[in-house]
Order: structure tokens, then sequence, then C-alpha cells
């Protein structure tokens, strides 16, 4: 059954991009265990608005696990200790009374730090306008059954397209990779008719525009695979590695 519970949270402060950080710890009583995670910085926000200090700053926006927006890090791990969730679907029930929690920003060189635990996540939109859509004309809204699709390759392109691109396999990279959210978007076209022309252009595209943005290589430590809250498979990183040297040789 739950309860309230007494604990303390250890936040990232950082007034702006240019600032120097730092932790402050701050004690919150009675906190309900069945509060989101979320809701628990909603409860510390009002305590320190109370008290005429500034609120931590943090991004979200659907709080039911679609749009990824809330991206912290929680005791080490990208979205908190619990595997395949998001931070707004972590519940305090998930720690216990007198714990000491400490929450962070996405660890990347990629998403520089707006302030608190607010990062520019931009840079992931710039990759899927880099080539992550098709661009040839595909007519209009065919019938469902008139394009024959393997189920394999369907259930393959479903879960590559689960991708909400928080951010969390390349906080979770110690090279600060972005190889699983790329290869996600490129899967998720590459797999299907539509797609298929453009794939190894796409593939060049969303590569260069990744390095360029300053995301470093895949290690092949799996940490992504394993953070991700949608839990995309790194089978998809593999696809994308045949679809560039394909694109390269090609060349």
């Amino acid at each position: 059954m739950d309860h309230n519970i007494n604990i303390k949270v250890k936040v990232w402060r950082q007034r702006g991009p240019r600032e120097k950080g730092h932790f402050e710890t701050y004690a919150l009583k009675d906190v309900p265990q069945s509060a989101s995670f979320l809701e628990m910085i909603d409860i510390l926000n009002e305590q320190l608005i109370a008290e005429d200090k500034e609120p931590v700053i943090y991004d979200h926006d659907c709080r039911e696990g679609i749009c990824g927006m809330c991206s912290m890090y929680i005791d080490g791990h990208p979205h908190g200790p619990v595997s395949a969730i998001t931070t707004c679907q972590l519940h305090m029930r998930t720690f216990k009374d007198g714990d000491t929690i400490t929450v962070e920003p996405w660890r990347s060189a990629g998403f520089p730090i707006i302030r608190d635990l607010m990062v520019d996540r931009s840079a992931y939109d710039k990759i899927i306008q880099a080539g992550g859509y098709v661009s040839v004309n595909t007519g209009g809204v065919p019938d469902a059954n008139a394009i024959p699709i393997p189920k394999h390759k369907a259930d393959e392109a479903m879960d590559a397209a689960s991708c909400i691109g928080c951010g969390a396999c390349a906080a979770a990279c110690k090279n600060g990779s972005a190889m699983l959210f790329v290869s996600a978007k490129v899967s998720q076209l590459a797999l299907l008719p539509q797609g298929r022309a453009e794939a190894h252009k796409r593939a060049k595209a969303m590569i260069a525009k990744m390095d360029e943005l300053g995301f470093g290589n895949c290690t092949n430590t799996r940490a992504c695979e394993l953070e991700c809250p949608k839990s995309v498979s790194i089978s998809h990183i593999a696809r994308l590695n045949r679809q560039f040297i394909g694109a390269k040789l090609s060349d």
C-alpha cells in the first residue's frame, strides 16, 4: 500500500548555458508514493516558490510517455531506474523513505543545457530535417492490402517507429552517440517500399548531420538499448551501417 515518504532531492542547478552549474539538495516531507516523479518536482517547486526561491526549470508536455520531453537523468539512469518508461511514468513508489534522489540534465554535447534540467534537443529535429522523410510522390493513401509487406518487416518498422526522440540513447552513451535514434528513423522508412527508394541517400545525409552536430560514435555497449524508454533494438544500428556502407560503395 502506498504511503507518504520523506526524501532529499539533489538537483543540478545552472542558470544558463555559459554559467557554472552545481548541485543543490532539498528536503521534501510527506511526498505521496502515488505521485509521479514530475508531480514530485512540482511539489518541490511549490515549496521553493513559497520560500521565495527560484523553481527548478525542466521540460515536460504530455505526461503520458509519448513526447519524451521529460528528459532527466535520475540516480544515474536516463528517465530513472525503471526500464522501458519515461520520467513522467516513473512513480515515487519506486523510492523508499529517507532516500536521496540525484537529478541531472541529459549528459551529451549534442544537448547543451538551457537552464537547470532543461536541455536543447533541437539537434534531433535537425537530423530528421536532413533526411528522415519520404520526398518522392507516393500518391494518395493506398488501401491497407494494396502493397504486400511481410509481417516480420512490418513488425521491425513498427519497432523502429516507436522511437519518441527523447534523447535517452545519446545521454546513456559514453560517447554521446545518437546512432540508435538515427537508425530507428532510417529503419522505419527503409523497411517499407515507400522509403526504400531513398534509403542510401537518407542514411548518408542523416549520419553526416549527426556528426556535424557533435554526437559521438557508437560504442557497442548497448547502453542505448537498455535505457531506451521504448526498448528500441540495436539491430537497427546494424541496418543503418549496412545502408551507409552500401551508399558509399555506390557513390
